[in-house]
């Protein structure tokens, strides 16, 4: 099965030979250098010179870790117009006082909602880089920009984005941001990044979940350590991405993720297809998934289950609201062109049989002309 779905992700060859290796003691020196390397490795990825806190669990584990340990605010304003935005509201009601900032699910924000909450007293400001729910990619940069005219905390779910998009921690001032270990990094699913600035200790909140505090896991970064019994073969796994990551470079794996997805959303047009997400001046495309509208004339179980039992090609529906509505196609992690012209060749045959798009325009091979 190819997986062609915003994570997980197809592994390369490499990461599945290093989960294979024999185990090692996790209080030793050679998982402290596998450690110690990913923890460099990343801070690249994030943009920033800060706290790299590993956590043994989902991305969801590292969103929680990042609300939780530094929720000692007034109120926090959650940025949501997708499930994963939604998300982090859920996750926040349960520590602090929380303003939900609400749009329709593939909306954009305008900057006004976010300044309102500001002024309504939000010490901190919460929201998804790159919504994959929607296929819409939220303005971060003037996020951050705005909340730190207030002096307020900004959290920021990177999960689908660092390591296959800009992701400038430092630069743009965010103070907290996630990662999870199988979208862009291109690893397997069970590991969380949080990368956390010297300010952001300052809203530090003791009472958080105990296995998620990560006060504890900045305590054990000084050993290269994490204060509890780490998942070593997701390790080993993690250390052979960042490789990967290293050799082909951060800056031409970003540009190879906005290529395929562009590749994906001039095939969708010239097919007349519809983009889902509707964007304003600051927002744009994800360029790890895109959203498409299900297009008259064909159901979701009967677009995607072709594709799933005649090509082996698996790519995500619509998710809460949006079932039945949409569906998108993942280019992320270790996904290249013939992957994607793969994909879009089945969807585009599959398409034609049903006269949703007119017969032998072949958009897939002019695509792939334009990718040479």
């Amino acid at each position: 099965m190819l997986l062609m779905i915003p994570g997980p992700v197809q592994l390369h060859e490499r990461i599945i030979r290093a989960m294979a290796r024999q185990m090692i003691g996790h209080r030793t020196a050679e998982f402290s250098a596998i450690m110690e390397f990913c923890v460099e490795k990343l801070k690249e990825v994030f943009g920033t010179s800060g706290d790299i806190c590993l956590i043994s669990g989902s991305g969801t584990a590292g969103m929680e870790a990042a609300i939780a340990s530094f929720s000692k605010v007034k109120k926090i304003a959650t940025l949501e117009n997708g499930k994963f935005g939604e998300r982090l509201g859920d996750i926040a009601e349960r520590y602090t006082q929380v303003e939900r900032v609400k749009v329709p699910w593939g909306e954009s924000f305008e900057l006004d909602l976010v300044k309102e909450a500001l002024d309504n007293g939000c010490e901190a400001v919460a929201f998804v880089h790159n919504e994959t729910s929607t296929g819409i990619l939220n303005p971060a940069k003037e996020i951050a920009k705005l909340a730190k005219e207030y002096d307020a905390l900004v959290i920021m779910d990177a999960i689908t984005s660092a390591g296959g998009d800009y992701v400038k921690m430092d630069e743009w001032g965010v103070d907290v941001a996630i990662v999870g270990s199988q979208k862009c990094l291109g690893a397997p699913p069970g590991l969380a990044a949080v990368a956390v600035s010297d300010k952001a200790w300052d809203y530090y909140n003791e009472n958080c979940p105990y296995y998620l505090d990560l006060a504890a896991y900045k305590k054990k970064l000084k050993d290269m350590q994490t204060p509890y019994t780490p998942a070593v073969p997701l390790f080993f796994a993690l250390a052979e991405a960042l490789k990967i990551i290293d050799e082909e470079g951060l800056e031409n794996r970003i540009q190879r993720h906005r290529i395929l997805s562009a590749a994906v959303r001039k095939w969708a047009i010239e097919a007349g297809l519809e983009l889902f997400p509707n964007l304003n001046k600051y927002s744009s495309y994800s360029n790890t998934v895109t959203a498409i509208k299900m297009p008259e004339g064909i159901s979701d179980s009967e677009l995607r289950g072709a594709l799933r039992k005649e090509y082996g090609i698996l790519v995500s529906g619509g998710q809460g609201e949006l079932k039945g509505r949409i569906f998108r196609i993942g280019t992320m992690g270790n996904v290249g062109k013939f992957e994607t012209v793969s994909t879009l060749a089945a969807l585009e045959d599959i398409l034609m049989r049903k006269n949703v798009i007119k017969p032998a325009l072949h958009y897939a091979q002019v695509l792939l002309r334009d990718l040479q």
